[in-house]
This record gives C-alpha cells, sequence and structure tokens, in this order.
C-alpha cells in the first residue's frame, strides 16, 4: 500500500495498475480535487467528459460510475464514494480565468492547470494532452435553465472516494489552489492519497 499526503495547492501523480484502487481523501472538509486519468500504454487514450456523461446517462459522478476513454473504454469505475455526487462539468482553474472571472490582479496565482502541466511533463504530456477534468468533492449545481455556478462544497473532513483501476493507468492530480470562490472554502487544504493492492 502506499499513503501519500498531497499538500494545499500541490500536484500529484501515480501509475495504478489494474485492479488496484485509489482512495481520495478529503482530510479537512471543502477540498477540490482536480483529477485526470490516461492509459499508461497509450496515453492519445484519456478521460472523456463526453464519454462517461454519455455512459451515466447524467453529469455527475458517484459509486458505480465509470470512466471512460475518448475510446469509450472503461478506465476506472468508482467503487464507493462518502460523499454522493462529483463534478464534471466545471473545469480547471487557469491564470486566464482567473484573470477573466477575478480580474487581472489574479493572473499571477497558481493555478491547476500549472500543476497539470508541471505533473504531465514527468509522463511526456503537454498542453494539447489536458482535457476536460473532474473535479472531486466540487459542488456544482445546474439550474433548471443551465446556468451552473461554483459553491460551498458538500464534503466533510475525513470523506473519501474510492476507484478501482480498469486497465493501467495514470492518474495525474492538482490539489487545487484555487482561492476566489468557494470550492475550497477560500483556503485550499491537504488531501491524502492511498493506492491499495487489487482486491
Amino acid at each position: 500500500m502506499t499513503h501519500v499526503t498531497v499538500p494545499a495547492r500541490a500536484a500529484w501523480s501515480a501509475v495504478v495498475r489494474t485492479g488496484e484502487t485509489l482512495i481520495v481523501t478529503d482530510l479537512h472538509g471543502n477540498q477540490a480535487v482536480d483529477f485526470l486519468v490516461y492509459d499508461a500504454g497509450d496515453t492519445a487514450v484519456r478521460y472523456s467528459a463526453p464519454d462517461t456523461v454519455q455512459a451515466q446517462g447524467g453529469i455527475f459522478l458517484t459509486t458505480g460510475s465509470v470512466l471512460m476513454s475518448n475510446e469509450h473504454t472503461p478506465l476506472m469505475t468508482v467503487t464507493a464514494d462518502e460523499v454522493g455526487r462529483h463534478d464534471t462539468v466545471g473545469g480547471a482553474c487557469s491564470k486566464e480565468s482567473n484573470t477573466l472571472r477575478y480580474g487581472h490582479h489574479t493572473w499571477s496565482q497558481h493555478a491547476c492547470v500549472e500543476n497539470f502541466l508541471a505533473e504531465g511533463a514527468r509522463y511526456g504530456l503537454g498542453k494539447r494532452d489536458l482535457v476536460s477534468n473532474i473535479n472531486w468533492y466540487m459542488n456544482v449545481p445546474v439550474e433548471k435553465d443551465g446556468t451552473l455556478g461554483i459553491v460551498d462544497g458538500i464534503s466533510s473532513p475525513g470523506l473519501r472516494l474510492t476507484l478501482r483501476a480498469e486497465r493501467d493507468v495514470i492518474v495525474l492530480v492538482s490539489n487545487c489552489p484555487q482561492i476566489n470562490n468557494p470550492c475550497n472554502g477560500f483556503e485550499p487544504t491537504a488531501v491524502a492519497m492511498t493506492i491499495g493492492a487489487p482486491a
């Protein structure tokens, strides 16, 4: 078993082998965890939000949800979830989106896109390999008219979700550094990543 505490604002990655589990623990509550997953043998095969949403018949992820690739093949499955709903549409913060949403004074703030680029470079991944990501624990309600917002999270300290790898995968994580909206309660905190042996 491998257990790592990922500090607030930091990036993390790992190769998770077929059948292994990855447990993501929100240590302090209300922390968004941006997440991407790639086939370790062929990184051109990667998480696809449209394929995943279509396969689930909905935009929120929870127990039983399968993270589908752009080839409509399973990458990972959510086998347990103590929160009940996770976001597929809110995207990753970037210097550009921060500037657009919150003002030019935020340009220098660290963001998830930078985390993904730095961590992905370890596997030969670049900007063109970044796709729409999952936001574990982030609360992005969608109204009847289609509008969405980023509001206070619904997680609490110590709540976990468990994923099973359906093939060897590369997982990239940005423990979101966003301080301008409520996705982290305006104060990013640490999370834990635990990789366990196949059941």
